[in-house]
């Protein structure tokens, strides 16, 4: 009976692989390698941050670290790593978890843009919701901008002074440098 079990199911394979119209067939290989997290950072306290411009994500300038959204996100050996704390119990993340913003971020992401400040990290644990619902940093960055424009100005107009001092010197000797209308009578 179990032979005839057997070679019913046996005969009914192809007709049951035939009913989508072609054969197909899945093979799929999963290999999973654990990679050793990146090495303990040694901090005595949290470290302070500046703002990556354009993406609200914050990075520590002496430690290759970021923090995103309430966690914080480590670079290592072509992964990234994500933690609750600054110092680490680092967590291999796959690509697919990691947030957007850290996966593009711009090149240069590790230089410190001009004007910044380095921010103690409570400030940015206490305001980073707030400062990305209300676009904080594009209101500085337009700020920097306006201020930059404004110097600019500023600077023009003295170089333009400078010019016209230039001049009135320039004719001013040519005159004799003494006011003597470049007649040779001034006073004695």
């Amino acid at each position: 009976m179990r032979r005839i079990f057997v070679v019913f199911v046996l005969a009914l394979l192809p007709a049951f692989a035939g009913l989508s119209g072609h054969a197909a067939m899945d093979i799929g290989v999963n290999i999973k390698v654990d990679l050793p997290p990146p090495p303990r950072l040694n901090l005595p306290a949290p470290p302070p941050l500046i703002p990556v411009p354009n993406a609200y994500v914050y990075f520590a300038p002496d430690v290759d670290i970021i923090f995103y959204r309430g966690y914080w996100y480590r670079p290592h050996r072509d992964h990234w790593y994500r933690s609750d704390r600054y110092d680490g119990r680092w967590v291999l993340q796959q690509p697919r978890f990691v947030p957007p913003a850290i996966l593009n971020l711009p090149p240069d992401w590790k230089s410190v843009p001009p004007g910044h400040r380095k921010i103690p990290y409570g400030q940015v644990k206490q305001n980073w919701k707030r400062w990305e619902r209300e676009k904080y940093w594009d209101k500085q960055e337009k700020y920097r901008d306006k201020q930059e424009k404004r110097w600019d100005k500023q600077e023009k107009y003295w170089d333009k002074q400078e010019k016209h001092r230039d001049k009135q010197e320039e004719k001013w000797e040519h005159k004799g440098g003494r006011g003597d209308n470049g007649k040779g009578r001034g006073r004695k």
